[in-house]
């Protein structure tokens, strides 16, 4: 073998060497300090944006007998609000507009989960056509439990169950 084949051999296996060495650092730091939970909803609680605002005045400039209840409030006694009530998020709370709530520890997750014991993709909550909302694992490793119960099927959740993803629990409220 030639002197240079033998040095460039020698600089990629250091190369690579090194590249190891970072990808082992950076999975400990992220293992030692855990996911970055960044705060969402702080821009969303502003003014709301030009077409919800047209969509308002419109209805509200319709005859009566052609208004439509917005998503999510036709029901009396429907849940309104997503509350995180135990694990690291207690107090979070989610309004309930007819979108579907993410969980998990993905940060593009509606509830960014900090929990060892939840899945990236973990969960997600959704309205069906008759208002009622709907939890459904997303094929977790460790389940979503919806009181006591392991969810194999999309589920209803009635008012005030808990639903239980590793040491966070959340319910849907009033």
């Amino acid at each position: 073998m030639s002197e240079l084949t033998l040095t460039v051999m020698r600089l990629g296996f250091l190369a690579v060497l090194w590249l190891f060495v970072i990808v082992a650092v950076q999975v400990i730091r992220s293992d030692l300090f855990g996911t970055r939970v960044t705060q969402r909803g702080s821009a969303r609680r502003g003014a709301p944006d030009r077409p919800q605002q047209q969509q308002r005045q419109q209805q509200q400039a319709a005859p009566p007998q052609q208004r439509q209840q917005p998503s999510g409030r036709g029901r009396r006694g429907a849940p309104t609000k997503l509350v995180v009530s135990e694990g690291t998020l207690t107090g979070t709370t989610v309004a309930l507009q007819g979108q579907t709530i993410t969980l998990g520890r993905a940060h593009d997750s509606t509830i960014v989960l900090d929990d060892d014991y939840a899945s990236s993709r973990h969960a997600r909550i959704y309205p069906d056509r008759d208002g009622q909302w709907i939890v459904e694992d997303l094929g977790s490793t460790n389940g979503t439990y919806l009181e006591r119960n392991r969810l194999t099927t999309p589920t209803p959740v009635p008012l005030g169950a808990p639903i239980r993803i590793g040491k966070t629990v959340i319910e849907l409220r009033k």
